[in-house]
């Protein structure tokens, strides 16, 4: 039989890739390629122009020298470019590879190996080996042709120039005040530092590309030196720009020409030298050859909020959205440009286009790997395919910037990038932006705050202040967004005295809040938006009114829409009207549980595929809970390939065995499992679990099973909701809320106190189960009635709704006499006072903190959040079956306890009262044996190890 060699599988591999990247240069076994050694010849290198090279080296398994040689090109100079290789693949190759008498039938049928090496960086996946097709390895290449470590350095080069820039303009503004008005309002926003920021960022990047077009359009001449004698440097980068704008690039050009032409005379030449300085500087590094780094470089500037006032998307997190995204989107021949040209993507909150970019990126690959051009898909993507929307013109231009840099030497039209109005207009009414869109109509009036903010075609036609365009319902194949997640009724912390943050935002007064709130209520009528959800439910009944059918929602959204009762109604339409559907959540160690750059809370991304009409749901969820959050694009599209290929993870009905492991090599990333949600019994809320078989036995129990790991078998528990036992008490604000609301005021506790009530967390004084009231309550002059009917609703026991479990020992506390209850320790009544020992030694056991921990909201660290009405549906024993000798037990259980010192509840697994807790509470009340108690313990230091949990305390 004969066997192939080296060679000829990696000419065979050359010519594959060649195929599937038809703009890159493939060579396979060539000499002389690199300057330091004429003699080492790659076994396969791609490169392009406008990219760093790659190489691939290739052995046939066990390929125990394959890395060692990928290693040791990094670094190398390419002779016919002088770039360096900034990353390396190696490659393996299965054994039947050398007896295939068709290579290209054996790279059709047969998976290979790889791992890749990007200069600068660790190995990935850290252990183990990918496995793919060859279109797989292209899509490696693609991502590593734009070294991460070349973006990192020019990024702190910009950051250091824009901060060396930013005083000089700042002196020109403290001269002359009225250049400092002017620029903001090129940008749409206030004089402040970071607008400052801003503008020199804009006009660094103009810069940067002016010499990229210089370099490849003959009629773009370099832009002249900027020295300590030019005596009008303003004037010369005018006259070069103007020059620019009459052949293209006006999203880029025209903005930061009008940016320098408000700052005239001698005070420039510092300003405009310094931002020179700092373009080359990044021009050095190689960056302009790469078309879509100075995007990157905006985007990781914007990540502090210095430069602007707002999260936005990781380009990490950007592209695993995407690509998950893209990879949802049936019935299309992505070789046929046409038909990629007739695509309909939006981003109703684009901020500075991240999410835009990412897409773009996923559709010019997917084109790529089946014959295409990309290039040849600039124009279409930037003047039909894309759309953007915001309310800050800046972060219009920026995300124009950032699209047309994709490849700035294609000329293109007009943009579909639009500034929309929002706050109080001329003629007396307001507008919210781009969730006007929720009303019915399909054409949309839209107005530009600055001309600039028009600018945002490719030939710069300054337009009126008003624009129509359509915006049409069920007119979008993806929407895909990253909303602002700002509640009205968040009056906390910065918000406390603020009427409505939801539009707080560009200094709207008290009644321009009021009346955008009520303008927003009017809009959202009939759809899944909820004024305590907040502005992200508002986006999300947007995109669910302009996706067509089949079309793909792709959204960054806050925890608590999984599981909060005031996102029921997107869960609801989530659940009803789309298939396909994908949740995915970070658990993380060190608690970047986000997506988005500096939230500090936890998010998740929803994917999924609107229904076609009259076709059922499949109301089956995906969920992926990621160990970190991706730490690179390569890991990015990893994960999501991953993803993708998980056609049938385990259930979550499935025992309690955890989900499906994340696994890219031998490295474990996370876990995978499905729910049904038709009954929705579980809603959305398996997000942000590291292992879940703690998840499968909170499910078995919510339906009166004890299903436990590592012990066979399962048994019944009586269970019911908590509002069919017994009933909640009031909420905090019907007691001391204002007239006529609330009939008290809070006084400081008194030992005599007639009204007493348990309403703040003191941890210290929280680790018995019994715990003093904390404040006393005084009836308000004329509201006597309504507190003899508020104390109708006192208690003993109080439930704990903001559980911190790294700090706090109690799920619910017991007071000696009846207490009403705070915004902590909302109270609980039962019909039966000896239900209330019961529940007491059942909430504060492994099960009850498991169970109040999968009903929660774990949107912060090391806490579970809940409401009164959530607690009311929540799964608790029922203490309605239990016999009378039982509820004697859990008395004397209750009795027991009532000096005994608990931890806080992430030390349950360590804490001896806690373990004596649960064995007097599963074989003295409800008479399991100790193979049930042994095996629930187990659970303990499972549930204990989540870092929702522990929040990263040391334990």
């Amino acid at each position: 039989m004969p066997r192939n060699t080296e060679p000829t599988v990696n000419a065979a591999l050359g010519e594959l890739l060649s195929a599937i990247m038809p703009t890159w240069s493939v060579m396979t076994e060539n000499t002389q390629v690199f300057t330091e050694n004429r003699r080492w010849h790659p076994d396969v290198l791609i490169a392009r122009p406008d990219r760093s090279p790659v190489v691939i080296e290739a052995e046939f398994h066990p390929a125990s020298g394959v890395e060692r040689e990928a290693l040791a090109r990094l670094g190398a100079t390419v002779a016919q470019s002088g770039k360096r290789v900034e990353a390396a693949i190696a490659v393996r190759y299965h054994e039947s590879f050398q007896h295939a008498s068709n290579l290209k039938d054996a790279f059709a049928t047969n998976s290979i190996s790889f791992c890749v090496y990007p200069a600068g960086d660790s190995r990935f996946p850290e252990s183990g080996w990918m496995n793919g097709e060859v279109a797989d390895l292209s899509d490696q290449v693609r991502l590593l042709s734009i070294p991460q470590s070349v973006v990192n350095a020019a990024v702190e080069v910009m950051e250091r120039g824009i901060n060396l820039a930013e005083p000089a303009l700042r002196g020109v503004v403290g001269d002359k005040p009225a250049i400092g008005a002017e620029v903001a309002d090129v940008l749409g926003v206030e004089d402040s530092v970071q607008t400052r920021r801003m503008a020199c960022a804009i006009v660094a990047n103009a810069i940067v590309f002016h010499h990229k077009l210089a370099g490849t359009m003959r009629e773009i001449e370099h832009l002249p030196d900027i020295g300590e004698r030019s005596p009008a440097p303003f004037r010369v980068v005018e006259r070069a720009w103007r020059e620019v704008l009459k052949v293209n690039c006006w999203p880029i050009f025209g903005i930061a020409l009008d940016i320098v032409s408000r700052v005239p005379g001698p005070e420039s030449v510092v300003w405009l030298r310094r931002l020179q300085e700092t373009a080359d500087e990044v021009i050095a590094l190689g960056v302009d050859n790469s078309h879509d780094v100075t995007g990157r470089i905006f985007q990781r500037l914007i990540a502090d909020r210095k430069y602007l006032a707002t999260f936005y998307t990781l380009p990490a997190s950007a592209a695993l959205l995407a690509r998950l995204a893209v990879g949802k989107i049936q019935g299309l021949d992505w070789s046929d440009p046409k038909a990629v040209g007739e695509l309909r993507v939006a981003d109703f909150a684009c901020g500075t286009g991240a999410l835009l970019s990412a897409v773009y990126e996923q559709v010019a690959t997917h084109h790529e790997r089946r014959g295409g051009n990309p290039g040849a898909l600039h124009k279409s993507l930037l003047e039909d395919v894309l759309y953007g929307c915001d309310v800050m013109p800046s972060a219009i231009h920026i995300t124009g910037s950032t699209l047309s840099g994709m490849d700035p030497g294609v000329r293109f039209g007009e943009t579909r990038l639009y500034a929309l109005a929002y706050g109080r207009q001329v003629d007396g009414s307001v507008a919210v932006g781009s969730l006007e869109l929720l009303q019915s109509s399909a054409a949309m009036s839209l107005f530009n705050t600055t001309d600039p903010a028009a600018r945002t075609g490719g030939q710069g036609l300054v337009t009126a202040t008003r624009v129509t365009t359509d915006i049409p319902d069920l007119g979008y194949n993806l929407i895909i967004m990253n909303p602002p997640f700002t509640r009205s009724t968040n009056h906390e912390g910065p918000h406390a005295s603020v009427i409505n943050p939801a539009f707080a935002a560009f200094g709207a007064g008290g009644d321009d809040q009021t009346e955008m709130g009520r303008r927003l209520n009017q809009l959202g009528k009939g759809t899944c938006y909820h004024g305590n959800a907040g502005l992200a439910s508002a986006f999300s009944a947007l995109t669910h009114s302009k996706l067509k059918p089949g079309g793909v929602l792709a959204m960054v959204l806050p925890l608590s829409a999984t599981t909060g009762l005031s996102w029921s109604k997107f869960r609801r339409m989530l659940i009803e009207d789309y298939d396909a559907i994908d949740v995915v959540s970070i658990t993380d160690e060190r608690n970047e549980i986000s997506f988005s750059a500096d939230t500090g809370l936890g998010e998740c991304l929803v994917v999924a595929r609107k229904t076609e009409n009259g076709r059922l749901a499949k109301n089956r969820v995906r969920f992926t809970s990621l160990a970190r959050r991706p730490r690179s694009l390569v890991e990015s599209d990893a994960i999501a390939k991953s993803v993708m290929q998980m056609t049938n993870p385990r259930g979550i009905e499935d025992g309690p065995f955890g989900g499906s492991p994340l696994e890219v090599g031998a490295t474990e990333l996370g876990e995978v499992i499905s729910v049904d949600v038709e009954s929705r019994q579980d809603l959305l809320r398996a997000v942000r679990v590291s292992d879940f078989s703690v998840a499968q036995v909170a499910h078995a129990l919510a339906q009166s099973r004890l299903c436990l790991p590592g012990i066979d078998g399962e048994w019944q528990i009586p269970m019911a909701p908590l509002n069919e036992v017994g009933s909640m008490g009031l909420v905090h604000r019907d007691i001391t809320g204002p007239i006529p609301r609330g009939a008290f005021d809070p006084a400081p506790a008194s030992g005599t106190s007639t009204y007493p009530a348990l309403w703040n967390h003191n941890a210290a004084a929280e680790s018995r189960i019994i715990c003093r009231p904390d404040l006393q309550l005084r009836v308000r002059q004329g509201m006597e009635q309504k507190a003899a009917d508020s104390w109708t609703t006192a208690g003993r026991v109080h439930q704990n709704l903001a559980f911190r479990f790294n700090s706090q020992p109690l799920a619910a506390a017991f007071t000696a006499e009846k207490s009403l209850g705070g915004s902590a320790w909302p109270n609980l009544n039962f019909g039966d006072d000896r239900f209330e020992y019961a529940y007491c030694i059942w909430a504060n056991s492994t099960l009850g903190l498991v169970t109040f921990w999968w009903n929660s909201n774990r949107q912060q660290t090391g806490r579970g959040v809940a409401t009164i009405r959530s607690v009311e549906i929540m799964p608790i024993l029922d203490m309605r079956q239990l016999s009378d000798r039982q509820l004697q037990n859990a008395r004397a259980v209750f009795d027991d306890f009532s000096e005994r010192d608990l931890m806080p509840a992430y030390r349950a697994d360590v804490d001896p009262n806690r373990e004596l807790l649960d064995q007097s509470l599963l074989c003295g009340v409800l008479g399991f044996d100790g193979e049930v108690f042994s095996s629930v313990r187990r659970l303990t230091e499972k549930w204990c190890a989540e870092p929702s949990v522990h929040g990263g305390k040391s334990r």
